[in-house]
């Protein structure tokens, strides 16, 4: 699908909007600029993460004494065909001070497709000041499988607490799981314009329309302020691989728009190309 859409989103440019909807147009009108434009940037790392699903893993440490823990905590999802691996949860999404006394942490774990998940191990090094840990329970959303998953724990990680062990196997509860329909990787493709000032730092999202009035959640497009700093420059393009809601085989339309705010928030977008991937990466 492509969205051309060839003005500002911008507050001091054009009508002063930092959001439009766009309306997909022929392929053909847009090919005839772009036979050379970006078309080489499905580089391997974009192919893995194609191949690859994202889970949202929280962390609730026990509400009792001594319960947070400053080891290194680490973990393994196994899924039905393969694992993840031994995965360190290092940066909490939400705590600055990660697995405090009765806080929830959250982490983003990157895998290629192991499956349905069946359990998972957790545990420390048993290294830093205040090792042991009282881990509550561990959720985790795994929106490729439609899919969250509540593992209880209940239970201490502490060598000198309940059975001295630092690492367990939790098995997920069946009555806590809760279904949800399942969302598909879409690959969108940004074009920037080649304008003086086209280029953006501000915080671009995108929402996608599907028939009957189905459309995704707001989806931010950078991770963090350092890919807001690197990508949306003038003259560029960037392409971004996002689990969202399946809105059909036609997409009607998008809503694309930034937060504003900072030094460089005005942006002229050239157009935007979105290609829904299927279940084998095309």
């Amino acid at each position: 699908y492509y969205f051309p859409c060839q003005r500002w989103l911008a507050v001091e440019e054009d009508d002063g909007q930092i959001v439009r909807e766009l309306v997909p147009v022929d392929e053909a009108f847009v090919k005839k600029d772009s036979e050379n434009d970006g078309q080489s940037l499905a580089t391997l790392g974009l192919e893995q993460k194609a191949k690859s699903t994202t889970y949202t893993v929280k962390v609730k440490t026990g509400d009792k004494k001594n319960a947070g823990t400053d080891a290194n905590v680490f973990i393994t999802l196994y899924g039905s065909k393969d694992d993840t691996g031994i995965v360190s949860l290092k940066a909490s999404k939400i705590n600055k001070n990660k697995f405090e006394r009765g806080k929830v942490d959250a982490f983003t774990v990157e895998s290629v497709d192991i499956g349905n998940l069946k359990k998972i191990k957790i545990g420390h090094d048993n290294t830093g000041n205040s090792t042991g840990w009282f881990l509550e329970w561990v959720e985790i959303d795994a929106p490729s499988l439609g899919q969250c998953l509540k593992f209880p724990c209940g239970r201490w990680l502490d060598k000198s607490e309940d059975d001295g062990a630092i690492e367990r196997i939790i098995f997920p509860a069946e009555l806590q799981t809760t279904e949800y329909i399942p969302f598909v990787p879409y690959e969108v493709t940004v074009y920037t314009s080649d304008i003086f000032g086209a280029g953006t730092d501000a915080d671009v999202f995108i929402v996608l329309y599907g028939s009957d009035g189905i459309c995704t959640r707001q989806k931010f497009l950078c991770l963090n302020k350092r890919e807001q700093r690197m990508y949306f420059e003038r003259n560029s393009v960037n392409q971004f691989i996002v689990e969202l809601e399946d809105v059909g085989d036609i997409i009607e339309k998008i809503r694309i728009g930034h937060k504003g705010g900072g030094l460089n928030s005005g942006w002229h977008l050239d157009r935007v190309a979105i290609r829904r991937l299927l279940p084998n990466g095309k």
